[in-house]
């Protein structure tokens, strides 16, 4: 178990620093000249040559890159262009908001994915199971941002059950509650969908070996075989699964933030690519490719613990 621990984390940091990598190619490959762009036409020559200094730009490529690694180390993400803040203390006061939104939209898509799924796969090929099959499907097809946009323009502008803009006061966490639930239905919606099947075929799997025979041929329950021998089994790739979809989430959280005009790290980047705020660009990436490869490093250990197999041919 060691031994596959150590070799998750290595692959985990690789990931990290690939993704820094094409993060910081793909700002090289933006056309523009990111100094005009954020300092307006009137800026002058001059003006324009401080600015590309203090971004790092001036630099050679590999030298930006392996400084910025440098400075991650040391725990040091830079400072804003324009507010003159540190970036790491931006990001820590952005992302409470950003991870609540990810969880809220992970946790209600458990607690109706995973049992459809489950009662999918015990009424197999029959009415119920094909009804179940369309609505997973319809919470995969449809955008989320689409959701969004009908949640907010029903629930909140014109039932007025839920707010509809911001985060919450704080402090109070009834209202912060409350302004989670719309953002955390559109996030987590397509997550029903993908868990329900997935859970249904590796139920299905389960359901068809020795042991789970045997105990039908023993007279145990149905009820007792299919939610405690056959989901024990069939909950193992759901857990590494899970782990892919907080770092989606995390990821994907952007449009719920802008839709909402709620406070998080990926509203934070998008305003920031808009003026070419390479700083927070990078630290906000980095800290959510961060996130993601922990989510995915997290999971796989949980299964790796809980099924031995798992860790025999990594």
């Amino acid at each position: 178990m060691l031994i596959y621990t150590v070799k998750r984390l290595g692959l985990a940091v690789l990931i990290v620093c690939l993704a820094m990598l094409m993060l910081l190619s793909a700002i090289h490959l933006v056309p523009g000249d990111p100094a005009g762009i954020a300092l307006g036409p009137r800026a002058t020559p001059e003006m324009r040559e401080e600015f590309r200094s203090l971004m790092g730009l001036d630099q050679p490529f590999f030298v930006q890159y392996f400084k910025f690694l440098g400075n991650v180390v040391t725990g040091d993400l830079g400072v804003d262009v324009w507010s003159k803040r540190p970036v790491a203390r931006m990001i820590g006061e952005q992302l409470p908001h950003t991870l609540a939104l990810a969880l809220v939209g992970l946790g209600w898509s458990m607690l109706i994915g995973i049992p459809m799924g489950c009662f999918s796969a015990v009424h197999r090929n029959s009415f119920l199971d094909k009804f179940t099959a369309v609505i997973s499907v319809g919470c995969i097809a449809i955008p989320s941002f689409i959701v969004g946009l009908y949640l907010l323009l029903l629930f909140a502008v014109e039932l007025r059950w839920f707010p509809a803009i911001g985060a919450g006061e704080p402090g109070d966490l009834g209202d912060q509650m409350a302004h989670l639930v719309l953002p955390g239905i559109a996030v987590g919606l397509g997550w029903v969908g993908y868990l329900a099947r997935f859970v249904r075929t590796s139920m299905l799997e389960v359901m068809g070996e020795n042991h789970i025979r045997m105990a039908r041929a023993y007279g145990l329950p149905s009820r007792r075989i299919t939610y405690v021998y056959a989901l024990k089994l069939a909950i193992l790739p759901t857990v590494a699964l899970l782990g892919v979809g907080v770092g989606a989430l995390i990821s994907g959280a952007v449009f719920a933030e802008i839709i909402f005009a709620r406070p998080g790290v990926g509203k934070m980047v998008v305003d920031a690519v808009n003026t070419r705020n390479y700083p927070i660009v990078m630290g906000g990436v980095l800290v959510t490719t961060m996130l993601f490869a922990l989510s995915t490093l997290i999971s796989d250990l949980i299964a790796a613990w809980l099924d031995p197999r798992v860790r025999q041919g990594f």
